[in-house]
Parts: structure tokens; C-alpha cells; sequence
């Protein structure tokens, strides 16, 4: 019995060693395909979605709220909603800080008198297009564009562990808006 224990040890030690792997066996089909839910923003999930969601916990907030903002900016957006952007602005705000046409903006009914010349067609089509998996994220925030727009977590107490997630800057950064 022993002998036969060995040799088995033997063969097994030698096929690892070579290589030689028993055929696997062919696929078994389902009885039924399983029914599958129609792709949504929730399910459908670009590759690199852990990676954006890992750099927005880490320097915005919550992802998933990061998410929320981000959808409610973009239709409010589409709809052309000046008060349900404003509600997304953290006040103050500059918009196209460090140039001659900077406008500060220190109130969500302000903001609305200004909307278009604050949102302006290019700045709305930076927005709408923008998609998560396509954000630049670091310590200032998630970057929409080419750094038309800035959402960033606003700290709500002293050790930053609670956020709100707000636009913190509109700017324009090409002659397209012109």
C-alpha cells in the first residue's frame, strides 16, 4: 500500500513538473439564462469606476452622494433649472477667478440673476458630457472638463468627517465659450 501511495505522490509530482494538467471538461449550459435587468447608470460600470470611487472617498466625500450631486447637476443642467444649480454652489463663489471678468457670487438668488451669463453654452455642454468615470480627482476635488467646473466636499465640522458635496468653482478654460 505504501508503494502505491508513493507512486501516486510520483505521477502527481511529475505532471505539475511537465506540465500535464487533465482536460477540463466542457461547459455546462444553463437549464435557463438567468434573467438579467436592463443596463443602468446603478448596474452599468466603466472598469475604472473603483479607482474614481476610491480617489472621491479620499478627497470629496462620499462617492455615492458625489454620485447624487452629479446627476442632479447634470439635469438640472439639461433643464436649464438655475435654482436647482444654485442649490449645488458653495457661496461664495468667483466665477472665472483670476481674470478680468471674475464675478463674485454670494447667494443661490444671485446666482440665478447671473445664470447665463455663468453657465454658458460651453460651460453647460462641459457639464452635461462630463461622465464619472472620466473625472480628474485630487485634493481640490473631481475636475469636470478641462477644469470648467470644480465640485469639492465642503467640511461641515472640525475634523471633516462629515462633507457637503458642492461646486466650488466655474471657470472658463478655452476660447470656446467666447
Amino acid at each position: 500500500m505504501r508503494s502505491s501511495t508513493c507512486l501516486a505522490g510520483l505521477l502527481v509530482l511529475s505532471a505539475s513538473l511537465f506540465g500535464c494538467r487533465p482536460s477540463p471538461s466542457p461547459p455546462r449550459e444553463p437549464a435557463e439564462k438567468p434573467a438579467t435587468a436592463p443596463p443602468t447608470a446603478q448596474t452599468t460600470r466603466h472598469p475604472d469606476t473603483a479607482a474614481i470611487d476610491h480617489s472621491i472617498a479620499a478627497n470629496v466625500g462620499d462617492p455615492a452622494k458625489f454620485r447624487d450631486v452629479m446627476a442632479t447637476l447634470q439635469q438640472a443642467i439639461h433643464k436649464h433649472d438655475a435654482e436647482a444649480v444654485a442649490a449645488l454652489v458653495s457661496y461664495p463663489i468667483t466665477i472665472n477667478p483670476k481674470t478680468p471678468r471674475a464675478l463674485t457670487i454670494r447667494t443661490p438668488k444671485e446666482f440665478g440673476t447671473h445664470y447665463d451669463q455663468i453657465v454658458t453654452p460651453h460651460i453647460a455642454e462641459v457639464i452635461e458630457n462630463q461622465r464619472y468615470e472620466g473625472l480628474f480627482v485630487n485634493y481640490k476635488g473631481a475636475m469636470f472638463g478641462e477644469g470648467e467646473v470644480w465640485i469639492a466636499g465642503i467640511c461641515k465640522d472640525k475634523t471633516c468627517r462629515q462633507t457637503d458635496i458642492r461646486i466650488r468653482t466655474i471657470q472658463t478654460t478655452s476660447e470656446k465659450s467666447k
